[in-house]
């Protein structure tokens, strides 16, 4: 509970903003509109991948942000405020299986 309490949504009074919306939307498109972590298209997000609660200064800068589906923005906050780890073993199995996704030429037997 300690550390829900103390993370707060430094984001908020960013992502109300029309400067928001049109950044939000140069980010989808850079990311084809789908997640970076697992390719889909449904529930898309655009994520600061440095917090702004530690890097402020790059609140508005397109290159700290990142197009995620829900549930990888869930884990990725969990793991940022401390209430989870990635498992290294699965991480490299995602990772593999998302190559394969992209480049199936790459990994023909």
């Amino acid at each position: 509970m300690g550390l829900i309490k103390e993370y707060q949504r430094h984001s908020a009074k960013i992502t109300r903003t029309r400067r928001w919306k049109a950044l939000r939307i140069h980010a989808l498109d850079r990311d084809e509109w789908q997640c970076v972590q697992c390719g889909t298209h449904r529930r898309l997000e655009v994520d600061h991948i440095e917090p702004v609660r530690t890097r402020p200064d790059l609140a508005w800068t397109l290159s700290n942000l990142q197009t995620l589906c829900g549930r990888c923005h869930a884990r990725k906050t969990r793991i940022e405020i401390g209430l989870g780890r990635p498992d290294p073993a699965r991480e490299a199995w995602k990772s593999l299986l998302r190559d394969m996704q992209r480049n199936p030429n790459k990994h023909e037997v």
